[in-house]
């Protein structure tokens, strides 16, 4: 998606990056955080101010929605390399290994992610506030049921428990699509109250009772699963803004949240 959703040049995405980022935010050692994936243009302000908000380990597990192949429910990639125009990242072999011993409904699925952005926009930020790091890719299908999410949440936990070194759970999504700035932030803080809450049933059942157009809700129901699992605290709400506040759109706009969970 370089040259896409985020520019190809890799001066210019360092540049495009630090430019989004808070270097005044109090930073602190979190479970997981919920970021946004649109084009960074839009979006890029939430997702940098909730990376700058966090102490940043060197491992990683991003879950997103797949927009594209849902051949596989959940599909994860064990071995390889991604590549950005900051560098390459490998896929850490070994904490995803421990989280498919501990579930069986994740699937090896390299074509589920081959064409989805959802993951990949996360990365270029990470790399430029911690440089060296690895990741496991899962990407989630629109037909994954609540009791997938609980068995993959509880998954990933024990699979970092297991694993032994710090590990930060990235859930990449959007909130409400192509509503008018109104309706976004009325139905997205809904659901942002439930994330809030850490009511990960509260946020998958709110989500549909209102048809709230939130792309990732089941990657972020997951994501609150195993951060309960690892004995969560809280979550606080870093950033929330829509499209329209970029584009000055107000009548379609997309919204978007940054929230963390210590």
């Amino acid at each position: 998606m370089a040259g896409y959703f985020y520019p190809q040049d890799s001066g210019a995405l360092r540049d495009m990056i630090e430019g989004m980022l808070d270097p005044q935010a109090d930073k602190e050692k979190a479970i997981s955080v919920i970021s946004p994936h649109a084009g960074y243009v839009y979006s890029g302000k939430v997702a940098g101010s909730v990376f700058s908000s966090i102490i940043l380990p060197e491992n990683f597990v991003i879950l997103g929605p797949n927009h594209q192949d849902v051949s596989t429910g959940i599909s994860i990639i064990r071995q390889g390399v991604w590549e950005t125009p900051l560098g390459d990242v490998s896929i850490n072999t070994t904490l995803a290994g421990l989280i498919m011993k501990q579930s069986g409904i994740l699937k090896e699925n390299a074509k589920s992610h081959s064409q989805e952005h959802s993951l990949e926009v996360q990365i270029p930020f990470i790399q430029y506030l911690k440089g060296n790091i690895s990741f496991v890719p899962i990407s989630i299908a629109y037909f994954a049921t609540y009791d997938d999410l609980v068995e993959l949440g509880k998954a990933i936990a024990e699979a970092i428990r297991e694993y032994g070194q710090d590990v930060l759970i990235v859930a990449s999504t959007d909130m409400s699509h192509y509503v008018s700035q109104e309706v976004a932030k009325e139905k997205d803080f809904l659901a942002i109250n439930k994330i809030l809450d850490l009511d990960a049933r509260g946020l998958h059942e709110i989500v549909k009772r209102e048809n709230i157009s939130m792309c990732g809700f089941k990657p972020t129901t997951a994501t609150i699963i195993a951060s309960n699992e690892l004995k969560a605290k809280k979550a606080e709400l870093i950033k929330y803004q829509t499209s329209g506040d970029v584009s000055g759109d107000f009548l379609k706009v997309v919204g978007y949240a940054g929230i963390r969970i210590i």
